[in-house]
């Protein structure tokens, strides 16, 4: 339990990390060093066998690139312009209705209503509650939970046909050259407005570096630790508490208010995401036990081995290990 609380924490504590980047590099060109480095050394560590690796394999691995470089660019995009609760809470939407729409049991709509509910209490703050939500943040957070969809439906392929983490590792590393046509500029020559990319100020590598830490190498290896001692329902509901996280992260690293709007929102959907968890879990079929419990990081590659009707839990974007890739 507590490896996942301190994954939680990693990968939100990394994206405020990252917030700071953007003045200088962007944030396209924060997603492609994040990316790149994170990338890198999974590829260090991992060491695929990409030669063996089959034209199913290589198309599988290039759209899980394509939508994991997306949702990240979008994230960081949205957290670039409003709190990183509220843009973690409305990324949540995207796979909460997708796992309800998917999901045998009609009643999971329900927890659909919760997330909706807490999406029109986060518009009402930007109304009558004097929050300053652009418009345009909340639209990218938006995105993002769509792209974030079709990462967990080519996670779960990835995970299927490649062991271990090698077909993370090259879709990070993937993802970031598909981003180098809007994010190089930005990480190497800096953007205006800035002090300059890394051209100029090398030492940001080593920023990007700690943010590329945080958001994935930390949180794998506690994952991996935690993966092999619990159950896919409990980890499921555990990394439900993220935007709890998102929320303590944003205001102790960049000072950005906790209000009772945000708070009611954030409940709203932890219960919506866990609810789902556990309405999946126990309404499956028996036969279906080990499988229901696939979702956006519930599973080791091992054992993710189901279809993408099979995915119904929400938590952070992960890859096909059960890890986090955001």
């Amino acid at each position: 339990m507590l490896c996942i609380l301190g994954s939680c924490a990693s990968l939100q504590f990394g994206a405020a990390t990252a917030v700071p980047l953007f003045d200088d590099l962007g944030t396209w060109g924060v997603t492609l060093l994040r990316l790149g480095i994170g990338g890198l050394l999974l590829l260090a560590v991992s060491r695929p066998a990409v030669r063996a690796w089959r034209a199913g394999e290589w198309r599988n691995v290039f759209w899980l690139a394509v939508t994991m470089a997306l949702m990240n660019g979008f994230y960081y995009a949205a957290i670039g312009r409003i709190p990183l609760s509220a843009a973690v809470a409305l990324e949540f939407s995207g796979p909460l209705i997708f796992s309800a729409l998917t999901s045998r049991n009609r009643r999971d709509l329900i927890w659909v209503g919760f997330a909706a509910a807490g999406m029109t209490v986060l518009g009402a703050e930007s109304v009558v509650g004097g929050a300053d939500l652009d418009p345009v943040g909340v639209v990218f957070a938006l995105i993002a939970g769509v792209f974030w969809v079709g990462y967990i439906v080519f996670s779960a392929q990835v995970g299927q046909r490649i062991p271990g983490t090698g077909g993370l590792a090259v879709s990070m590393v993937l993802g970031a050259v598909l981003l180098i046509p809007v994010g190089a500029h930005g990480a190497l020559a800096g953007v205006a407005g800035g002090d300059g990319g890394l051209l100029t100020r090398p030492g940001l590598f080593w920023f990007a570096a700690v943010t590329s830490l945080l958001a994935s190498v930390l949180p794998y290896t506690l994952e991996l630790v935690a993966l092999r001692r619990i159950s896919g329902a409990v980890f499921s509901i555990l990394v439900s508490l993220e935007p709890a996280f998102a929320a303590v992260a944003g205001l102790m690293l960049l000072n950005q208010e906790i209000t009772g709007y945000r708070i009611v929102t954030i409940v709203l959907v932890i219960c919506a995401s866990a609810g789902i968890t556990w309405s999946t879990r126990y309404s499956a079929q028996p036969h279906q036990d080990a499988a229901t419990d696939v979702g956006a990081g519930t599973v080791a590659a091992a054992a993710a081995a189901s279809s993408p009707k099979t995915i119904s839990v929400v938590t952070s974007p992960r890859d096909s290990s059960g890890h986090s890739a955001r």
